[in-house]
């Protein structure tokens, strides 16, 4: 026998075909297997649909939660990472704290991507969007925070003396003999 041309000819030799072509009542005679009912292929599709969107509203909901409770866990991370960065100014301490400022700055602008998969006529989203905005301002106080306690932050007079006018003279005082 060639190589094929046993199974090429004749089609598979194993395989069976499904499909019910008869229009005789007598193929429904068969009663159906156990764990089946005809009744459940008939049920309303509007019913099924509904339930399935409704699970499906229910999914992206906890998902947005998820997705809004997920800069607390980077609050902590940085938070962490800061202390562990020490109060000194030096490299890794500053790199950290533009980090620190960089991730929730970037956050904030996307918020709108981030929550797009969820978005649906039945989630409400305003919930779990105030909270991403607020973790990712608090993220951001952090920052700042740090950068206060680096001495980066102007927050003393003695910061901006190269703005302030010269002080005026109040007194003069000189020595014992007049010069004239």
């Amino acid at each position: 026998m060639d190589k094929g041309k046993g199974v090429m000819g004749m089609g598979r030799r194993w395989a069976i075909d499904f499909t019910d072509n008869s229009t005789s009542p007598a193929s429904r005679d068969i009663p159906d297997p156990l764990g089946f009912s005809r009744a459940s292929l008939d049920q309303d599709d509007s019913a099924v649909t509904r339930q399935k969107k409704d699970a499906e509203a229910n999914w992206k909901s906890q998902k947005a939660w998820e997705v809004a409770q997920a800069p607390f866990k980077n609050l902590m991370m940085m938070g962490f990472m800061m202390w562990m960065s020490g109060s000194t100014v030096h490299l890794f301490s500053i790199g950290i704290t533009f980090s620190a400022l960089w991730q929730p700055i970037s956050a904030l602008q996307g918020v709108g991507k981030v929550f797009e998969p969820y978005k649906d006529n039945k989630v409400e989203l305003l919930a779990p969007k105030l909270l991403y905005i607020a973790l990712n301002l608090g993220g951001l106080a952090l920052g700042v925070w740090k950068l206060n306690t680096l001495g980066l932050l102007p927050t003393h007079a003695s910061d901006w003396v190269s703005s302030l006018p010269p002080a005026q003279e109040v007194e003069y005082s000189g020595g014992g003999i007049p010069l004239h």
